[in-house]
């Protein structure tokens, strides 16, 4: 489990320097820095000229989504928002209506969305299934030794904060939405981190369950 958790911190790392460089070369290119206040703009109103349609008729109000298969994004780090939006963009995550609207949006337009989300309180869940509540501590705080899968807190932290331009905050987060990740990431239906793909196939459908409704209590 060790050498696993290794190689998980060396290879994020590695691409949360690259996403880390490639924003600041952008911009100091452009020379500005990305503006939250037009992020909300867009986030809220959408884009009538170009078509663009508000973020907010999916992901609620200052990202706090009432639905459970579109994300909580309120209080996501900006560097996990950008990368995202701009791996909609690929190969590596298709989904239809955000692949759709991804491929609207300027560079630009997704910094400073990315900007205004990470600015945004972090709405409170709850875990709803007492029965799979100790499975998901454990698997959350310790893994699964045998089946060689690292303790999620060890990259998304105890409290599920996660760590800015590393690993994505997951407390509070929809159980569903959880759950439906964790399952693309082994089906490969995801493919934007090697990292969650190996520790994805090594789970059951009870345990990525049990992990996602633990998650959605912490805060």
């Amino acid at each position: 489990m060790n050498r696993l958790f290794l190689a998980v911190v060396k290879t994020v790392s590695i691409v949360a320097f690259a996403i880390s460089s490639s924003g600041h070369a952008a911009e100091g290119k452009k020379g500005t820095p990305p503006d939250p206040v037009k992020g909300e703009a867009i986030y809220t109103n959408g884009d009538a000229a170009r078509g663009l349609p508000a973020c907010v008729s999916c992901h609620g109000a200052a990202g706090a989504s009432t639905i459970a298969l579109n994300p909580k994004l309120g209080g996501q780090h900006e560097a996990y928002i950008y990368k995202q939006l701009v791996n909609f963009k690929g190969p590596d995550r298709k989904q239809a209506v955000m692949t759709t609207y991804a491929t609207m949006l300027s560079d630009g337009d997704m910094e400073n969305i990315a900007a205004y989300l990470d600015k945004q309180p972090a709405k409170a869940g709850a875990a709803k299934n007492k029965d799979t509540v100790d499975l998901g501590k454990r698997i959350y705080r310790a893994g699964i030794a045998e089946k060689n899968v690292p303790a999620c807190a060890a990259c998304h932290g105890p409290n599920g904060a996660g760590i800015p331009a590393q690993f994505a905050r997951l407390g509070g987060q929809h159980q569903e939405y959880t759950t439906a990740q964790l399952m693309n990431f082994r089906s490969g239906a995801r493919k934007n981190s090697i990292q969650m793909t190996t520790i994805a196939k090594r789970l059951s459908d009870d345990e990525m369950q049990a992990v996602a409704d633990y998650v959605a209590g912490l805060h």
